[in-house]
This record gives C-alpha cells, sequence and structure tokens, in this order.
C-alpha cells in the first residue's frame, strides 16, 4: 500500500512538474500581422510516421518541400518539387545549410531513447530556431504531446498514471524543455500538442483548442490528421505563439 501511495505522488509531481515547465499559455496572439503564405518548407522528422504525412500532404498542397533526414533512403518518396538533404539536428551547420531559402519549417522530431535522458528534442529544436533567425525565417510549426503545459493530465488516466511516469517520463521531459525554448524564441511559432498518435487514415475533422483532451478517457488521433492541422497552421493566425491540443 505504501509502495501504491509513494507511486501516485510520484506520477503526480511529475504531471506538475510537466505542467509548470511546458508552455503555459495556449491563447493565440492578438492583432498578428498577416505574413505571406509560405511556399518553401523545410520539414524536420520526415522519416517518422507523422513526418511521412506532412511530407505527402504538403506536396499534394503544392509546396516545394525540402526534407531534413539522416538516412535520406529511409524516406523512399521521389517528387519534382522535394528535396532530401541528408543531416542532423544536432549538428548545426547542417541545419542552417537546410534553412537557406525556405519560409516556413515544420518539426516532427522524434526518437526511440525512452529510457534514458535525452536533450534530443530540445536541443535539435534550438538549433532550428538559431537557423531561422540566422536567415530570417518566420514561421514555425512544431509537433510535442497533450501532457505537458496547461494540457497536463489531459492524455487520459493510463497515460498520467502509467505511460508517461513509467515509459516515457525522460522522453516527456525534453519535450517540455523544447516547448520552453521555443516559446522564448522571437519566431512567429505554433506549438501542436496531439493526443494518441495512431496510423488510421486522415478524417479531415478533429478537435482543437486550449481545452482539448480528457483527464479519464485515453483521447487519439491519427498522424494523417496532426499532418493536416500542422498545415494549416502555415497561414492560420488563430493559433499564433499558442499551443492548441488536437485529437478526435
Amino acid at each position: 500500500m505504501r509502495l501504491v501511495l509513494l507511486y501516485l505522488i510520484y506520477a503526480t509531481m511529475l504531471s506538475v512538474a510537466l505542467a509548470r515547465r511546458g508552455r503555459r499559455s495556449s491563447a493565440g496572439a492578438t492583432g498578428a500581422t498577416p505574413e505571406p503564405s509560405p511556399t518553401r518548407v523545410l520539414i524536420v522528422g520526415a522519416t517518422g510516421g507523422t513526418g511521412r504525412q506532412l511530407v505527402a500532404q504538403a506536396l499534394e498542397r503544392g509546396h516545394e518541400v525540402t526534407a531534413l533526414v539522416r538516412n535520406p533512403s529511409a524516406l523512399g518518396v521521389e517528387h519534382p518539387r522535394l528535396r532530401v538533404l541528408r543531416g542532423d539536428v544536432l549538428d548545426y551547420a547542417s541545419v542552417e545549410a537546410a534553412m537557406q531559402g525556405q519560409e516556413a519549417v515544420i518539426s516532427a522530431l522524434g526518437h526511440k531513447r525512452f529510457f534514458q535522458p535525452t536533450r534530443i528534442l530540445s536541443e535539435g529544436t534550438r538549433n532550428l530556431l538559431r537557423a531561422m533567425e540566422t536567415r530570417g525565417v518566420r514561421r514555425f510549426v512544431c509537433e510535442t504531446s497533450l501532457g505537458i503545459g496547461n494540457s497536463s493530465g489531459r492524455m487520459g488516466l493510463s497515460y498520467t498514471l502509467f505511460v508517461i511516469p513509467v515509459i516515457l517520463p525522460f522522453y516527456f521531459w525534453d519535450k517540455a524543455r523544447q516547448e520552453r525554448i521555443i516559446a522564448q524564441s522571437a519566431v512567429s511559432w505554433v506549438i501542436v500538442r496531439p493526443g494518441v498518435l495512431t496510423n488510421g487514415a486522415r478524417r479531415g475533422h478533429y478537435r482543437h483548442g486550449p481545452n482539448v483532451g480528457s483527464y479519464i478517457r485515453t483521447v487519439r488521433i491519427s498522424r494523417a490528421d496532426v499532418a493536416d492541422f500542422m498545415l494549416n497552421q502555415l497561414t492560420d493566425n488563430t493559433y499564433l505563439r499558442a499551443a492548441p491540443g488536437v485529437c478526435w
């Protein structure tokens, strides 16, 4: 009984820490100056589930896409408007080289080093933002997750009490750090916090906003719909400098 109580205290304290560490406000900027619709888009994390959807849908929408990947052959996509560059977000030189000529950046960075402390997400994002400011790129859309900042607990009870504190504490702590770095930047950013990701088809309709999610049930959304929402943020100022959640 004592161990259960100690565990619940730990899970609760972690949720509180993620709430404090992440981007806390989800209110969009008011009076934002309209920006030109971006055509040339750099996509980071393009070989992941959401990243592949971002590449495919961005090409469908007519964007000129640059994918920055560690292993170009892993993407397996060819298109006249797609340029695949070898690089690493932790290598600033390759990030700045990829940033040249871009008009917007979309990040679906992720990794599977769940059981050790890591700064891949936060330091990779720091390099992206630094290169954006150097090259004058303004719009940044970044995928993180529900369960951070003022969405803490909104992944559902099983994630709040088990998945995040047992399997993903280091991963989520770095995501929270990543959000804080974005919020302190000077670019025009949107943080997108999806629920649990699935490989389902794109529905084209989903819930989004500051109060999305559930404290009880596990909320989900397909990677295809997350990509759809993220691409919408390239031209929509509703959530500029805000962190909306998104789920079905």
